[in-house]
């Protein structure tokens, strides 16, 4: 049975938040307030708040009250999300680009920022990535000689409001400016240079047009490296460019060679000269001092010839002999008692004696000593044996 049917008399007054009373929940109610009356009471106040006027009773207005409560909810509600939504965080490496109804108003640091949402849009952008951008092409160089360049450009977003707004793609204009400066500088170089040892002052002439020509666009990147990754010649004349550079190469080596053995040849030439210079200036000093003790020994000599003629010149008759005699092979010896006169090969008796040819030994003074003792005393047995039969 339920609590109000009608016709009950008892169950008209009763409901499940009081004990007795009416139907309003007057009297001792101990239970929770109706909800229809806290939504009429909240739309009664409301519509003072913005000048209406309250009151009014029934089920009109009771479902009245209930759809004002509801709006004012769903607006309260949708006002707390859309502010809630306007916060947001950049990151260390970006920044933020924040447009307010399509202009620009600002760029934010990194951080908890919030921006009102539907009014402003903010665009991240990384401004410490290092990007990448690969080129290759086939151009012609000052000679007028096809050559195949391929390089690296490294670079960054130094100012994010003039990648984001300035261009409408900044990639492909940096692509664009790439070719274009690449095309200059191997237009104005030649084919040797750009192959061999001349890449270097290449990559760095491209990176200074290739920033030249964005900062004039203002893309807002900045170049930070670029790098002639090849440089060849056409595939179809390779191998004929490959015998010109092995040619050079060639070339090259010959000249260190010749370079090595001029720094060789140089000075060992003038240390020869030196050499000669050196042996000549003694000679000259040697000279000069032989010359000088000839003449004061000469000087002397006469002094002494002065005093005493006919000893000084018996001593220098002696010292004559022996000088000749003490250089000489032969030996002539003259016997007492004796009207002939020996000689004495000894350069051919010595070579004898050794066994050997002439000349094929030295023979020491001693040596020659006994040998002559040893002649002599055969001398003197002959003479005694001829004198003996001479007696008989």
């Amino acid at each position: 049975m339920a609590w109000n049917e009608p016709g009950d008399q008892k169950g008209k007054d009763r409901n499940p938040w009081s004990d007795k009373g009416n139907g309003n929940g007057g009297g001792n109610d101990q239970g929770p307030p109706d909800l229809d009356e806290v939504l009429r009471k909240l739309q009664d106040k409301l519509s003072k708040a913005f000048g209406g006027k309250g009151g009014g009773s029934g089920s009109a207005k009771k479902g009245s009250a209930m759809g004002g409560g509801l709006v004012m909810f769903a607006l309260i509600g949708a006002l707390i999300l859309w502010a809630i939504s306007g916060f947001y965080t950049i990151d260390q490496q970006e920044r933020g680009v924040v447009l307010r109804l399509g202009k620009y108003l600002e760029t934010v640091q990194p951080g908890l920022q919030w921006n009102p949402p539907l009014i402003d849009s903010v665009e991240k952008v990384n401004t410490t990535k290092v990007r990448s951008h690969t080129s290759r092409g086939t151009m012609l160089t000052e000679d007028e000689n096809i050559v195949d360049v391929s390089l690296s450009v490294q670079y960054i977003v130094a100012n994010p409001k003039d990648f984001y707004l300035n261009v409408k793609n900044p990639e492909i204009s940096l692509a664009h400016a790439t070719d274009s400066a690449l095309r200059h500088v191997v237009g104005s170089s030649e084919m040797h240079g750009v192959l061999t040892e001349g890449r270097e002052i290449l990559a760095v002439d491209v990176q200074a047009r290739l920033q030249t020509y964005l900062d004039h666009y203002g893309t807002g990147l900045q170049i930070s490296k670029v790098n002639i990754e090849n440089a060849q010649a056409p595939r179809e004349v390779q191998s004929a460019f490959d015998d010109v550079i092995k040619a050079r190469e060639d070339e090259e080596r010959s000249k260190n060679e010749a370079e090595t053995y001029r720094n060789g040849i140089i000075p060992e030439a003038r240390g020869y000269a030196q050499r000669l210079l050196e042996e000549a200036n003694a000679y000259k000093s040697q000279v000069i001092a032989e010359a000088e003790g000839d003449a004061s020994r000469f000087t002397k000599l006469y002094v002494e010839y002065k005093k005493a003629p006919e000893v000084t010149r018996e001593r220098l008759y002696i010292d004559a002999l022996q000088t000749v005699m003490s250089t000489s092979s032969k030996v002539l010896i003259d016997v007492e008692g004796g009207n002939n006169m020996m000689y004495l090969p000894l350069d051919k008796l010595t070579g004898a004696a050794s066994g050997g040819s002439i000349g094929s030994s030295k023979v020491t003074s001693r040596q020659l000593d006994g040998l002559a003792d040893q002649v002599i005393n055969r001398i003197r047995e002959r003479q005694n044996n001829s004198s003996l039969r001479e007696g008989r």
